[in-house]
Formats: structure tokens, sequence, C-alpha cells
């Protein structure tokens, strides 16, 4: 026979007006209040709130106490689901914290807005009662769980841990958090490893030169970079991608990028022309040379310097062509077609070999044959002769443009452009000088610019106009924080346009 509400109400009156020491002695007015989850919508909503507040009282109960209190959890009716979750953290004692937070980890598949809600909220709030004992039942259904279960719980930690206080994120507890996350990297996919990641970057034992260099350690072992790279493999790319990006932000001068930019000089340049992009509309060169330029201040591998510069030199050879009169060997010009000009690929290409260069400052006159040297030269002449006619072009098209009319797609798009033909300009000078030199610096086109640095660059690029500053100007970041490359969503190359560049050929900026 079922609970009516009065036998609820009555039950419970005999648990309330019972003395503490005497509650134990009325097991069966508990019993019949776990009973209530058997009957109708009120009987349970009742029961609900009922069952948790002498959930203590009655240890012998207390299985019982919790598969009732999941039952309602599991509900048809979402109401009493809500209030079942709600009520959960008080089931949260001692051995007990780990089952509730395995179950409250379970229960965040739900696709109601406002029970997952409440699902988070219950957990964050049994987090502060023991945040270890939490993270068991956390990490169980994160390793052995349903995916849904284990996508929305490495979101929830992704989100929540960084928001908990210091005293409830202790070494020990960190010191947890690392070790089992270390066993779900084991086995992980892309998304799942960028959010792993971001939960052990907000570690505040991790913010040491040890700690950081802990987590390249992790990042090199997902990048399977002693593995020769497949190109025609897409999946194989984009591992190397994501893992490239989020080791990004843990370089510095003294936790050092040498394994990467040598892997990268390796294994992608060579591959580059036949590189298998994981995004159809991923321009998937300039991604990896972007990567690559990020990367190589923070090389610190002396061994490698010369044969990862020797690399950049091959490859900065097939982006910058010969002037056309030079193509023949009987002075003809023999060239099938008109030389084009990638411009961002060779911003990306230089700023490597430029940074690189510093350690290895005599690397063109001591490494590079007389023969092979004239004929950079002569590419790089012939470069930034065209150069030195787009940029004006660029100033031209972009002289007087004010508010509105700097919005445009196409004139955005110039503005960039003539970033990076800056860029380009006053590297290839360095590289003229004699012997080559290094110690000029510019900001790579698609980082912010800072604003001293802003002021400067402008009067050299546009020789007008406040307007024109603050476009190449944006607003500062944080002090200390480095501003790492966003992969973009698109091209932009193709909409920059082609010019005569005066010499036979033409120049397009991509």
């Amino acid at each position: 026979m079922a609970v009516t509400i009065e036998e609820l109400y009555r039950n419970y009156g005999i648990l309330a007006d019972a003395k503490p020491e005497d509650l134990g002695q009325h097991k069966y007015a508990y019993q019949v209040i776990l009973d209530g989850v058997k009957g109708g919508p009120k009987e349970k909503r009742l029961a609900a709130q009922f069952i948790p507040k002498f959930f203590s009282s009655f240890p012998e109960l207390a299985d019982a106490a919790i598969n009732a209190q999941l039952d309602l959890c599991e509900d048809e009716d979402v109401s009493i689901r809500r209030q079942a979750i709600k009520e959960l953290p008080r089931f949260a004692a001692g051995e007990n914290i780990v089952r509730v937070a395995d179950i409250l980890t379970q229960l965040l598949q739900t696709d109601d807005s406002a029970e997952f809600s409440q699902v988070n909220t219950a957990l964050v709030s049994i987090f502060k009662m023991d945040a270890k004992a939490t993270l068991r039942g956390l990490f169980s259904q994160i390793l052995q769980g349903e995916d849904i279960v284990r996508e929305r719980a490495i979101k929830f930690l992704s989100i929540k841990l960084k928001t908990l206080p210091e005293d409830t994120m202790t070494k020990e507890v960190e010191d947890y958090v690392f070790t089992e996350t270390k066993k779900v990297l084991e086995d992980v996919t892309g998304e799942e490893f960028v959010l792993l990641m971001r939960i052990l970057m907000a570690l505040k034992g991790l913010q040491t030169v040890n700690g950081r260099q802990q987590l390249v350690e992790l990042v090199v072992e997902q990048a399977f970079l002693e593995q020769a790279l497949n190109p025609a493999d897409p999946d194989t790319v984009d591992r190397l991608l994501q893992c490239t990006r989020q080791a990004l932000p843990l370089f510095s001068k003294n936790v050092h990028s040498s394994r990467f930019v040598t892997y990268f000089c390796d294994h992608v340049l060579p591959n580059l022309s036949t590189l298998t992009s994981p995004v159809a509309e991923l321009d998937i060169q300039q991604e990896v040379l972007k990567l690559l330029a990020e990367m190589s201040p923070f090389c610190g591998d002396m061994e490698k310097v010369e044969a990862n510069l020797l690399m950049l030199f091959e490859k900065l050879l097939e982006f910058m062509p010969l002037p056309p009169e030079a193509e023949g060997e009987n002075g003809e010009n023999t060239m099938s077609e008109e030389p084009k000009l990638q411009f961002s690929y060779v911003e990306c290409l230089l700023f490597s070999f430029h940074q690189l260069g510093k350690k290895l400052p005599d690397f063109l006159i001591d490494k590079i044959n007389a023969e092979r040297l004239k004929d950079f030269k002569i590419r790089l002449q012939y470069f930034a002769r065209g150069l030195q006619v787009y940029i004006r072009q660029l100033r031209v098209a972009l002289q007087g443009k004010t508010g509105d009319a700097l919005k445009t797609d196409e004139n955005k798009i110039k503005v960039v452009a003539l970033k990076i033909t800056n860029n380009i300009n006053v590297l290839i000078k360095d590289l003229f000088h004699n012997p080559p030199s290094y110690k000029s610096t510019v900001t790579l086109s698609w980082r912010p610019v800072q604003k001293a640095e802003a002021n400067v660059q402008t009067s050299k690029e546009m020789g007008t106009g406040s307007t024109m500053k603050k476009l190449l100007s944006p607003p500062l970041p944080r002090r200390n924080a480095r501003q790492i490359y966003n992969p973009p969503s698109g091209k932009y190359s193709a909409a920059i346009g082609n010019f005569t560049n005066g010499e036979g050929g033409t120049w397009v900026a991509c």
C-alpha cells in the first residue's frame, strides 16, 4: 500500500519532535519516509526534502536512503528531479562524498538546462566540503563513464576548477588533479586534450618554470614528436597543430620550444606543400608557418640551430623567386608564368630565420657558400623592390580613409597586408647588412601591437592620420600576457589583390 501525504507528515513530525539523541529509536518513521519515493508526485516531492533532513541519524539505512534519493533524481517529473538533485549535497558526508560526486557527475548528461545548472551547483557545493573526494567521483566517470558523461565532466572541470578558492584547491588536491589528468590523457580526442590542458594550466602549482616544463613534456608525448609525420593523414596533422597550440603559451626564455621547432624544421617544412588540412577552409601552410614563427623566439637548443636555419633558408628560396631575367642560363626569360609572391608565408619564414639567426649570426657567411649566398641576395633584392612598390600602393589605397571606410573587409585586409610587408621590409634590411644583422624587432602581423611601438610603426607605415594609428594599435594586452596566435577561420589572401611590379612580374599578397 502506497504511503500517503498524511503519513509522510505524521512520521516527519515524529522525527522532528524527537530529541537528537533519541532519533535512532524511530527507524520505522524514517523507513516510511523512504517509502514515499514509491508514491505519487506530491509524495515524491515531500520525500525528496524529508529523506536528506534525517539522513545522518540513520547510518544503517544510508544505502537505502541514497538509493531512494537517486530514484527521485531519475524520475520522469523534472520538478521532482530538480528537488532531489538540489538536496543531494546533504548526503555528502564521509565516505558518501565520492558516491554522491559520482551520481552528480552522471547527472551532467541531462538535456534540461535548469536541471543541468542544478547539478553544477550541487557539484561545486560538495567540492567545498571535500575537493579530493569529489574529484575521485568525477574522474571515475571520466575514465569509465559514458561518452556524454565524460565529455561534460571534463568541461565542468575546465570551467569550475579555476573558480574554486585556494583553501579548496590545496597542493594535495592539485597533485591529484595532475595525476588523474595524466591518466585521462592516455586516450583523448582533440577537444578533450585542449580542455584538459586548460585544466592543468590553471593549477597554481604548475605556474613555476618546473611546472611549465612538466606541461611541455605532457604535450610532447601527445604530439608524437618521436615519430615521422605523415603529411597525408589529416588526423596526424591536426594532432600536431592542436599540441603545438597548447604548448605555445608555455614557452618562455626558461621553457624552450626547441623540440617543436626542430620537429617542424625536420618533418613539417619538407612536406609543407603536401600537408593535408584537417579543416577544409584552413590554409594549412600558413597555419604551420605562423605556429613556427610563434615558437622560434624560444628555441634554446644550440645543437640544432644550424640544421634548422639551413631548412628555413631552403624554404625561403622556394618562396622568393629570382627576377625574370635571371631565370634562364643564357639570359633569356624562360619563365612559364609571372613570379608570384606569398607575403604572409615569407613573413613567417623570415621571422623564424631571423630569430634563430640571432643564435648563430655568422650562419649566412660561414655555412652558405658564396654562390648560393649571392643567389639568395639577388632574390632578396628582387623581393624588396617589389615589396616597396606594393607598400606604396597600399599607402595610397588607405590614404585619407577614416571611420566606416576603414571597416570594410577590403580595407581591413589592406591594413594587415601593410603590416606584413613592413615587417618583411625590416627583416630584409637586416639581412642586407654586412655582416647580416639580427637586431631589429618586429611585431608579427597577427599580433596586437604594443602602444609605444605602434606609434612608431604607424608613422613609418602611413605617415599620416590618427585614425590609422588607432587601427594599427589595438588596445594593450594585460601586462606580461603574451598574445597567442588564434588559427584563422578562413583565408584573406586572395582578396588583397594583384599588381604589376614594373619588373615583368605580378605580385600576389597571400
